[in-house]
């Protein structure tokens, strides 16, 4: 294995399996449940159950006897998480990692939940507990687990229901826009309340929705989100770059992980901040972000990696935070400036220490301190710098290193957006290396796999590898129109069809025909921290369909939008993307035809 995730449990006592059909043959040999344990790299409650409970000598020993235990990478194997999360959603409401589930030999499941504490506490099983009494029912009661194991399957198989086709109209995206925006926090941007994660896609759709209807209201609650979130913790005010989610409603306490598709789809937002706007704040936050990624998160190859942990040296968030005295040590003379500026305190904004966020403008600084606004300015990126350097030599977080196609294309087209955006051509450059380096690694036997580590490429790619991907290679070609990059996305697309498309259903598989047959085929029609991969797939058939006129392409991104645009207008929050796309094919965009070095006309 080569997963970073797989290889963290390597030398737990619990005798892991990948899944594999050696494990899966196992668990029917021995006719024993199958403990399925699913999570990744830079998941902190991954991280604590492992220490509490797959660590732990006795809990590992009851473990290896009684079932057959399996961990999957949910970055590797999203088809296996997307299956059984949906389960859990099903069982309690709520999803999550670590996700544990346990399931028959068949691969049905019939205990389900998420993190365990190994003890029980305040009146709730703990994992041992668990582990205890779902061996003996294994044992005692056959029938009860193969009864609670087919209603899980049965209710799994109705979450993919047919929808009966809606015309396409702007109403849709006013019923939308109206209901998306009900949902939004008023006083601190986002949508909902605690924990809080960004969504792209839902403030891209407002900010062309406030185009449109010129109903300037969707636009200033998109860009309060972007204020917020940018002042706030979740973004990194040092290093750049977004953390993954907020504990709180405020944007100040986060999660410290960083995933790349964090900083590929949440950059997208301040480069349209700044095209609307002209507001160079928003083009800081763009180009911190960029460079972060560029500068910490890219291979010598031009792949992008896939995570930072949120720990280091044991402990979340570490890596990040700080002491006044220390800020004071390091910056001397001008350390109440720069904490008056990020709100750092003596007794900390959390657990003792400073998250760094700025509650502050700079002319109040600056009147503060007798300075002028760019004094003020310097002073602070001075400072920063100082403080980057002096983090830079602390223990860093753990660095998930394998590259996955879906993540990277995601980034791809951030990368494209900040050169249409500042021009700066290193981020060009960043997008082009990226393709190169999928090109060269990433097609096995002209397949585009999912997956990139220590020279191996493996697993077949899925939807969203695919679709992904495509949608990247046509953000290129719109800025650096080489034929190359339209002819591979037009060989995705086709591919697309051919392999994963359901013509009963109208929509795509999230698996393509030749894949490992699991006990659903699994679809991913709803964003969730990912963009969903039909409606990114149905945003690539319609601009392959404007390159082209092929018509093959139109009717397959109209049977996608026709059958879940009512969906998406009544419950707008995930199906930001598909509600662009919508968008998109009722404005027409705009055709340009483009000549190659020979004139010869390519579109």
């Amino acid at each position: 294995e080569t997963s970073p995730y797989l290889l963290q449990h390597a030398n737990n006592p619990v005798h892991w399996y990948a899944w594999n059909d050696e494990a899966l043959a196992k668990a029917k040999e021995e006719n024993k449940p199958i403990f399925l344990s699913i999570g990744y790299s830079a998941c902190h409650w991954c991280h604590v159950m492992a220490h509490e409970s797959f660590e732990n000598q006795d809990v590992a020993e009851f473990m290896n006897e009684n079932y057959v235990n399996i961990k999957v990478d949910r970055e590797e194997r999203p088809d296996i998480d997307d299956i059984y999360q949906k389960v859990c959603q099903i069982a309690t409401g709520q999803g999550g990692w670590p996700l544990s589930i346990f399931l028959t030999p068949d691969q049905k499941p019939f205990y389900v939940g998420t993190y365990f504490p190994v003890l029980d506490s305040y009146g709730r099983p703990g994992f041992g507990s668990i582990l205890r009494q779902l061996s003996q029912a294994w044992k005692e009661k056959p029938n009860d687990i193969e009864k609670s194991a087919n209603n899980f399957l049965s209710a799994l198989k109705k979450t993919e229901s047919i929808q009966t086709p809606t015309k396409l109209e702007k109403i849709l995206l006013d019923e939308a826009a109206m209901n998306l925006f009900q949902m939004g926090d008023f006083s601190y941007g986002g949508f909902g309340g605690a924990p809080k994660f960004p969504n792209a896609a839902n403030v891209s759709f407002l900010f062309r929705y406030s185009k449109i209807s010129g109903l300037t209201k969707f636009k200033e609650f998109g860009l309060k989100t972007l204020n917020k979130m940018a002042k706030g913790g979740i973004f990194d005010q040092i290093g750049g770059g977004f953390h993954r989610y907020s504990t709180d409603a405020k944007w100040l306490v986060p999660h410290f992980e960083k995933m790349l598709y964090d900083n590929a789809l949440i950059p997208i937002n301040y480069a349209e901040a700044y095209q609307i706007t002209k507001d160079p704040f928003y083009l800081e936050v763009l180009e911190k972000t960029l460079d972060f990624v560029a500068r910490e998160m890219t291979s010598p190859e031009g792949g992008f990696y896939s995570a930072y942990d949120a720990d280091s040296e044991g402990i979340e968030g570490k890596f990040y935070v700080w002491s006044k005295s220390e800020i004071k040590e390091i910056l001397g003379d001008n350390s109440d400036l720069f904490c008056l500026y990020y709100d750092v305190t003596d007794g900390g904004n959390w657990e003792g220490q400073n998250i760094l966020c700025n509650n502050i403008n700079i002319s109040t600084v600056a009147f503060n301190f007798g300075k002028n606004e760019n004094e003020v300015r310097d002073i602070l990126q001075s400072c920063s710098k100082k403080l980057y350097d002096i983090r830079a030599k602390r223990t860093a977080p753990g660095l998930d290193d394998k590259v996955l196609t879906s993540w990277n294309a995601l980034m791809i087209t951030a990368f494209a957006k900040g050169y249409r955006v500042t021009g700066d051509v290193r981020y060009l450059d960043c997008a082009k290396n990226c393709i190169t380096f999928i090109e060269n690694n990433l097609f096995v036997n002209q397949k585009l796999c999912r997956t990139f580590k220590n020279g191996n490429a493996k697993i077949d790619g899925y939807l969203e590898d695919y679709s992904y991907l495509a949608n990247a290679l046509l953000d290129v070609f719109e800025i650096s129109p080489n034929s190359k990059y339209l002819d591979l996305a037009l060989e995705l697309g086709t591919h697309l069809i051919d392999h994963f498309w359901d013509e009963n259903a109208n929509s795509f598989f999230m698996t393509s025909d030749t894949h490992e047959s699991l006990i659903v085929r699994p679809k991913s029609n709803y964003d969730l921290s990912l963009p969903s991969g039909n409606s990114v797939s149905c945003m690539v058939m319609l601009r392959l369909f404007h390159l082209t006129q092929e018509q093959k392409f139109l009717e397959i991104a109209t049977k996608i939008m026709e059958s879940q645009a009512q969906m998406a207008a009544e419950n707008p929050f995930g199906f930001g993307f598909l509600l662009n796309t919508i968008f998109m094919y009722l404005q027409k965009p705009l055709e340009i035809t483009m000549l190659n070095d020979s004139n010869k006309e390519i579109t």
